[in-house]
């Protein structure tokens, strides 16, 4: 079965996209204060999405091509193994890091762990295009 990807591929775009916004020069030169924080948040929400688009296709390769009894049950931990396993990503620590950043996001909110989770997203990019092509490749 073949997966659609589209959603997966926009989110990953437009993540890309607002990381090259926030790390231009002439951007960071241009904007004020309030400007920058504002572009530092939609990154931060570009990231939450994607990252929970790329673990939700994850599951369903996995489900598609191993079948569902492989992955009833397990955590998001579990299926980040099986990934890897899969070669869909290479490091778990990464992605591990990553569910810990987007656990923040959703319960604590402060300069501190905004910029820990912008640097993070930098990073995220360059794996979830990573995991995008994976899928691209192997998407029977």
């Amino acid at each position: 079965m073949s997966l659609d990807l589209t959603s997966l591929k926009k989110a990953v775009s437009s993540l890309q996209k607002a990381m090259k916004v926030a790390s231009s020069p002439e951007s960071v030169r241009r904007l004020g204060d309030d400007e920058r924080e504002v572009v530092k948040a939609g990154v931060i929400r570009n990231f939450e999405f994607t990252f929970e688009l790329c673990w939700k296709f994850m599951r369903r390769w996995i489900t598609a091509n191993l079948g569902a009894a492989r992955i009833d049950g397990i955590t998001r931990r579990e299926l980040f193994r099986l990934a890897v396993e899969n070669r869909l990503i290479s490091d778990f620590a990464r992605w591990d890091e990553y569910y810990e950043a987007r656990n923040l996001t959703s319960h604590t909110y402060d300069s501190d762990t905004a910029d820990e989770i912008f640097r993070l997203a930098q990073e995220f990019s360059v794996d979830a295009k990573s995991l995008l092509t994976a899928l691209e490749e192997r998407n029977d």
